[in-house]
């Protein structure tokens, strides 16, 4: 049964080739502070998608946008064919669809990690409790925890909590995966079980958009590096241009300062 279920991730996937996120002219705001400026972005399904750049570019709020967790005020943000607005029914749609995976892990921590799990099938698309069990236990098991699932988030190590939180937003199925900085707030010995997790993923086929400074991962799985500095995207490239030949200025000191 759980297999089947897998399986039906697959089926509900949209085709490779169809766009999955597309951005067009969008600018925030925070106040007076313009933390994003005229950003382009098209995201095809299949893609994956590494950004970077320093504090305070923009990265996070981008693609916290992707799922109006920030609202943005100017230009277009398409999800799976689906226009952000002020539609609450539309913002429903797409966080449906729409996995989110963030620094700090947002267990709650008065639920095991299977009722963490199994919350969001249950509440939201209605799943029975014990198909939302078994859907829970197959990705606990694809994320290499599943005899973690009758303790509580204290009881794990940091890297687990977060291997928990890739397999809570995976149980509702979602066709893009948005990652902020998973591994931030992790210990240095923490960081490769994660990031072996979340390739795992992208070789299985999985959309997704990934904050992160660990250009290793960058290389690794990226189809495309993007750079972005002052609220604007700076350079978009494969890993193979980006690294060995960035074409902006800002592009080679960040890389010069991280890699060093």
């Amino acid at each position: 049964m759980a297999d089947s279920h897998a399986a039906r991730i697959d089926s509900d996937a949209a085709p490779a080739g169809d766009v999955a996120v597309e951005m067009i002219g969008v600018n925030k705001w925070f106040g007076e502070f313009q933390v994003l400026k005229n950003i382009d972005l098209k995201v095809m399904k299949g893609d994956r998608i590494v950004v970077c750049g320093p504090s305070g570019s923009g990265k996070s709020t981008l693609i916290r946008c992707i799922n109006r967790l920030e609202e943005h005020q100017k230009g277009s943000i398409i999800v799976d064919g689906v226009e952000l607005t002020n539609d609450v029914k539309k913002i429903d749609e797409v966080r449906r669809e729409v996995g989110m995976v963030f620094q700090h892990f947002n267990l709650f921590p008065h639920l095991t990690i299977l009722e963490n799990c199994t919350l969001s099938p249950m509440w939201v698309k209605k799943v029975p409790k014990a198909e939302a069990e078994e859907i829970a236990m197959h990705f606990l098991g694809k994320v290499k925890i599943p005899e973690q699932a009758h303790k509580f988030p204290a009881q794990l190590s940091g890297g687990q909590q977060q291997r928990v939180a890739i397999a809570r937003s995976l149980c509702m199925r979602p066709r893009l995966m948005l990652f902020d900085e998973p591994t931030s707030a992790l210990d240095p010995e923490m960081v490769k079980e994660v990031l072996d997790t979340m390739v795992e993923l992208a070789e299985e086929g999985m959309t997704m958009l990934c904050v992160t400074h660990e250009m290793g991962f960058a290389r690794q799985v990226a189809d495309k590096v993007i750079f972005m500095d002052y609220g604007e995207i700076v350079e978009e490239n494969p890993p193979s241009v980006f690294f060995s030949n960035p074409q902006h200025e800002r592009t080679k000191l960040f890389l010069k300062q991280i890699i060093t």
